[in-house]
């Protein structure tokens, strides 16, 4: 799991690891016992961030004008298409 400072939880990073997966969130200043994280993941969190925003920049799904969730997912699927053609 990608994330930034706000999740840097022990709680939610013991949660994370009994279901096997693994968290990579940088530790906060304040924290007495810093955990290790892969920090080469974490630079690569920026393209999901863009990716999103990208998403955004269509009105139709920052809103999301459609009730039904197949006919957001083949939204976010065309708007998707469109941004990757451009």
């Amino acid at each position: 799991m990608l994330g930034d400072k706000a999740y840097d939880s022990a709680d939610l990073r013991h949660w994370l690891g009994e279901r096997g997966t693994k968290a990579v969130v940088p530790n906060k200043s304040n924290r007495k016992q810093p955990f290790s994280f892969d920090k080469e993941s974490y630079k690569q969190r920026h393209r999901i961030e863009n990716a999103f925003c990208r998403l955004k920049d269509f009105r139709r799904i920052a809103t999301r004008y459609d009730r039904l969730a197949r006919n957001f997912l083949a939204s976010v699927c065309l708007v998707a298409t469109i941004v990757w053609w451009i």
